[in-house]
């Protein structure tokens, strides 16, 4: 009788994430060889082609896609039975999944995390990195239990408990070395439209996708998050807004500067939000931790 291994669907999830066998060795800490190895032995158990290695990358069959949609419920389901028996037994949860959005510097939970750490719980705490609506989706489909630094006006459905964080300023900046930065202030969005965006795409996957400070037709370069768009932009290879805690140091060195516009952005208000059902030790220390700790609200201010 045939067995799915729990360790072969994640590593097809990892792969389908990470888009390469390589990326997804990284994740799972394997050598390419043994993803690869693992990927076929599930082929030759099952007798279906999960990839299809036609192309120059390898792309999922119609029944690798069914094999990977199932088989990420049952890896969902795998991991809640884990932490339910953990909590039962303990009160604290096997692991823990904090996603944080790409506009708060991950090195900004570090303290906490070495808090947390000397509590010796043995918990695992997993960092995720989303952007715009992946932060929630990853809250909705459980794949983290807390987020950080989220747009506060949440999707529809509940099921989560929210905590403001505070707002974030937001300025349009361009290296001296940029076309823009001898353009008549205030820039017109026509003027705008003319030179590349730098953008951070959102990471959602069934949700609807969002996108900000964005003009119609304006080309756009995508970078994975907001460290490398903050570089690309002081590299002039491309114009945008910038929360002005990314920007300031660049703009005090004036690698940056700002320049006005005319349509003026409205500030973005962030916050924390948590899984309210079922919440374990680990989870209630966090949310703890993150609504009476003023690191990450200091540093937007700051900005």
């Amino acid at each position: 009788m045939l067995r799915l291994s729990l360790e072969a669907l994640e590593i097809l999830d990892a792969i389908a994430r990470r888009g390469s066998f390589a990326a997804a060795a990284e994740e799972v800490h394997r050598v390419p060889s043994a993803v690869t190895y693992m990927v076929r032995k599930l082929e030759d158990d099952m007798g279906v082609q999960i990839f299809d290695r036609s192309g120059h990358r390898a792309q999922l069959t119609a029944a690798g896609q069914e094999l990977l949609n199932e088989g990420r419920h049952l890896l969902r389901a795998a991991n809640e039975l884990e932490c339910r028996i953990k909590r039962v037994a303990t009160g604290w949860e096997t692991e823990l999944g904090i996603a944080v959005d790409t506009i708060i510097p991950l090195e900004l939970l570090y303290p906490l995390l070495r808090e947390f750490d000397a509590l010796q719980s043995g918990t695992r705490i997993r960092f995720l990195h989303e952007a715009l609506g992946g932060t929630w989706e990853a809250l909705l489909d459980r794949r983290a239990d807390i987020v950080i630094g989220a747009i506060a006006q949440g999707p529809a459905g509940g099921g989560y408990s929210t905590h403001v964080l505070g707002d974030f300023r937001s300025v349009f900046v361009i290296s001296p070395q940029h076309p823009l930065a001898e353009s008549p202030e205030p820039l017109a969005p026509q003027t705008i439209m003319q030179h590349r965006a730098v953008v951070i795409p959102d990471s959602a996957r069934q949700l609807t996708k969002h996108s900000f400070n964005i003009l119609s037709g304006q080309e756009m370069l995508h970078v994975p998050d907001m460290r490398q768009k903050t570089l690309a932009q002081v590299a002039a290879l491309g114009c945008g807004y910038l929360p002005l805690a990314w920007a300031k140091p660049f703009l005090a060195s004036g690698e940056l500067i700002t320049k006005a516009v005319a349509e003026v952005q409205p500030h973005v208000r962030l916050c924390h939000a948590w899984r309210s059902q079922d919440a374990g030790q680990a989870l209630k220390w966090w949310v703890d931790a993150l609504t009476s700790d003023q690191t990450i609200r200091q540093w937007l201010q700051a900005g």
